[in-house]
């Protein structure tokens, strides 16, 4: 099964000089905890992500309302994505390295088509069907290594 076959469509992008206050409202509006954040230049390619966490942990350290904190200045732009065209084990395995929940689906020109995301995967290999190419233990094991604690003591090296 294709990545394109699973993946969310029409999803809301973010610019990296809107605030974090709109971050936070498309995430309500949508119902979703990340936003692709989209080149200044007006096109639809991928340069972070911003997840709600980002927004709680920036407003802490930085003491400011979501308002005044530029979506550019603690966005991820270590991106990890994939193409349509690629399989659900491969997503899986990308998600699994990265330890990240959610791929943003590019294009060629790293234009977004959409989002996969590990709630994707997982439901289709819930499925008694083998079309989807990856099994529960994978999914399972990918939250596993999603889910493991960073080492703190280099987060507060890099900090």
């Amino acid at each position: 099964m294709k990545v394109e076959e699973v993946m969310k469509r029409g999803v809301r992008i973010c610019r990296d000089e809107q605030s974090l206050a709109d971050a936070a409202q498309a995430m309500w509006e949508n119902d979703c905890g990340c936003v692709p954040v989209a080149s200044s230049d007006g096109s639809n390619r991928v340069v972070g992500m911003i997840t709600d966490r980002d927004i709680c942990m920036a407003t802490h350290f930085h003491g400011a309302s979501p308002r005044d904190i530029r979506i550019g200045d603690v966005m991820s732009v270590e991106v990890r994505h994939i193409g349509p065209s690629e399989s659900l084990a491969d997503a899986e395995a990308i998600m699994r390295d990265a330890q990240v929940r959610r791929l943003p689906v590019v294009d060629g020109d790293q234009q977004l088509l959409g989002l996969v995301s590990l709630a994707d995967l997982a439901q289709r290999a819930n499925g008694r069907s083998k079309k989807a190419g990856i099994t529960q233990r994978q999914v399972s094991e990918t939250l596993a290594a999603v889910s493991a604690p960073r080492d703190v003591e280099q987060l507060a090296i890099s900090a």
